[in-house]
């Protein structure tokens, strides 16, 4: 492997139509297919399904799965992503309902599979996905009716519902992503649902990358895709040691080829042998760890509910949401036209600040650029930056 070379996002979308492997397929063809929104979830040629990337880490990407990614990605994720043969039991005799709090909207993976899910099935009735940034009384409405046997969602936002004494689902399972699992989200949300709580992590690009076992540890699906932990210069790092990135290759997806691509996660790849009695390396993540906002009445605001409203925002290319008060948030942008992109950026989150009852809210443009972490070297793109006796 290491003899090939290493590409990533900024030269793939450069490269983009002669980097698909269907001369048929373009980007001016896909731009023209995404722009209608009820093509989510919908076949481009009846052939490929179209992802879409957050351009939180300021480049965005195109990904396109043919039937072949499109199986394997779904059976991985059928038959290997519980952690315990109990609770897949538990999912299959109660009907396999399965709901999904994510983004209700736009070419995301959770909501482009989903959807590409019911439109195959329509007769099915055992999947939903309720939008994240809906108001927290319709999510608890729509799981209440619903009554998942498998909850799945964002760490902080499943938290925050958590505090609900009004949602009263039951569910036979709860796998989180999109970020880090804490061990203090994975204990909350273990002693409000009374089941096993567990995480896996996928990317756009490769799928399930790794899946949890019973011992919480993240095991690589080596016969799909072929994970190199690696330092800055793109130099492999051995076993038990943190990487500065990590190199996927897909096996599966011969429509749009990833070979030795960059993903900015750090990882440790385990090869000891784990007490769950599987023989694939194992590894941890350096996940998302964005702050829960919280605001004055008590009202507190997931991350990826600003991260979902940014990141779909064309103009922007970076970001990075800064509270600094109660009263204020400061927006730091990259952008090809920061103006326009601010005024968009403010109106929307205004708007989404008003449906949830928080009102006056300062949001102004930092002269800043997005700044990584001094300590970790990763972006924190929604967190806290003041005291919490702070009021003004």
């Amino acid at each position: 492997m290491e003899e090939l070379p290493t590409t990533n996002k900024i030269e793939m979308m450069k490269n983009f139509d002669s980097w698909i492997t269907d001369n048929n397929i373009s980007m001016k063809k896909i731009e023209e297919f995404t722009s209608n929104i009820e093509n989510v979830g919908r076949m481009i040629d009846n052939k490929y399904l179209i992802f879409k990337t957050s351009g939180s880490t300021g480049n965005p990407a195109t990904v396109l799965y043919d039937k072949q990614n499109i199986d394997v990605a779904s059976a991985v994720a059928a038959f290997r992503t519980f952690a315990r043969k109990e609770d897949f039991k538990a999912f299959m005799k109660n009907g396999k309902r399965t709901a999904g709090v994510f983004a209700n909207y736009g070419f995301y993976l959770a909501c482009g599979m989903s959807r590409y899910l019911q439109l195959q099935m329509p007769r099915k009735k055992n999947k939903i996905t309720v939008d994240v940034n809906a108001s927290e009384e319709q999510i608890i409405k729509e799981l209440n009716e619903f009554n998942p046997s498998m909850l799945s969602g964002y760490p902080s936002n499943l938290a925050l519902l958590s505090n609900f004494k009004e949602l009263t689902i039951k569910p036979n399972v709860v796998i989180t992503g999109g970020e880090l699992l804490t061990n203090e989200i994975r204990k909350k949300l273990t002693d409000k649902f009374n089941c096993y709580v567990q995480t896996h992590y996928s990317c756009t690009e490769a799928g399930e990358v790794a899946c949890e076992c019973s011992e919480k540890h993240l095991h690589i699906n080596e016969d799909w895709v072929i994970v190199e932990p690696v330092d800055k210069n793109n130099k492999p790092v051995g076993y038990g040691v943190r990487s500065n990135k990590v190199l996927i290759t897909n096996l599966s997806n011969y429509i749009q080829p990833f070979i030795r691509y960059e993903l900015t996660d750090r990882i440790i790849v385990h090869n000891e042998k784990c007490k769950c009695g599987k023989n694939s390396c194992w590894l941890e993540i350096e996940g998302r760890t964005d702050d829960i906002l919280e605001f004055e009445n008590n009202v507190s605001i997931a991350p990826m509910s600003f991260y979902k409203i940014l990141e779909e925002i064309k103009e922007i290319t970076r970001f990075q949401l800064i509270q600094k008060s109660y009263k204020k948030l400061e927006l730091r942008l990259i952008a090809n036209e920061k103006d326009v992109a601010f005024e968009k950026a403010k109106k929307e989150l205004q708007e989404f600040l008003d449906s949830k009852g928080i009102f006056n809210i300062e949001i102004f443009l930092s002269d800043e650029l997005p700044q990584a972490n001094k300590i970790s070297g990763k972006y924190n793109h929604i967190y806290k930056d003041f005291e919490e006796s702070s009021k003004i």
